[in-house]
């Protein structure tokens, strides 16, 4: 697993940017922002601290997957922690074998900072070297996306 930091200020309080990135207040805010990963990125589940998390999107071919996960962590506006420990193939959760190892206890975590109303968001992130390049490139774009939710 590699590690990868990416940080962003948003010019709008921590509660404001805790509620669009993770959809609180509406899941769409949070399929906004990450379409850019997926156009049709979702989620199911909850984000309370102990759930377990289903962040899921339909592939090219129409087929349903992503990764299953639980939230370990959830401090609203401070501090999420999420670990990432199956995936979603059609109707089935795979929670082990050489697919699922690769990325077998990786975590994403998101540190919400606020500061005079503007809050820095930092994301940590585990990711397998063939993703790389891919969350490198994808995961600043949908921080730009956020943000400029955020502070509409």
């Amino acid at each position: 697993m590699k590690k990868l930091q990416f940080t962003v200020s948003i010019n709008a309080p921590a509660s404001r940017v805790y509620d669009v990135m993770l959809g609180i207040s509406s899941k769409s805010t949070y399929e906004q922002w990450t379409s850019l990963f997926n156009p049709t990125s979702s989620y199911e589940g909850s984000w309370d601290k102990g759930n377990k998390m289903l962040f899921i999107g339909v592939d090219e071919k129409g087929e349903k997957g992503g990764m299953v996960s639980r939230i370990v962590e959830n401090i609203p506006n401070q501090f999420v922690s999420v670990q990432h420990y199956g995936l979603v193939k059609g109707d089935k959760e795979i929670s082990e074998g050489p697919e699922v190892e690769k990325w077998a206890n990786g975590f994403e975590n998101y540190t919400f900072q606020e500061n005079n109303g503007t809050t820095t968001l930092t994301v940590d992130l585990d990711t397998t070297e063939d993703f790389l390049d891919y969350m490198n490139e994808t995961y600043p774009k949908a921080l730009d996306k956020l943000k400029e939710l955020c502070e509409k």
